[in-house]
């Protein structure tokens, strides 16, 4: 396999696999909104929520850019393996 073939893989694991982790962070703390204070012990906002909602924003955004992301990379592939083979 070429080499620039072995890194798309790469690439589109890794954006895979990061997506799928800010998926969960967006689902556990749009479900568990205090987990911060439940896992850290301290509320960074006094309670507020700002930094629970703050988290759930960028985690949505992340999931979606890297989704999007591993979506090209994985095209990239599957469009080199029909061409090669």
């Amino acid at each position: 396999m070429p080499i620039v073939m072995r890194n798309a893989r790469t690439r589109a694991w890794t954006e895979t696999i990061a997506a799928a982790i800010s998926g969960i962070l967006f689902v556990v703390t749009l479900v568990w909104r205090d987990w911060i204070e439940h896992v850290f012990g301290v509320e960074p906002d006094r309670g507020s929520g700002a930094l629970e909602w703050g988290i759930v924003a960028v985690a949505f955004c992340a999931t979606v850019g890297f989704s999007l992301l591993a979506r090209s990379e994985w095209r990239k592939v599957k469009e080199a393996d029909v061409r090669s083979g």
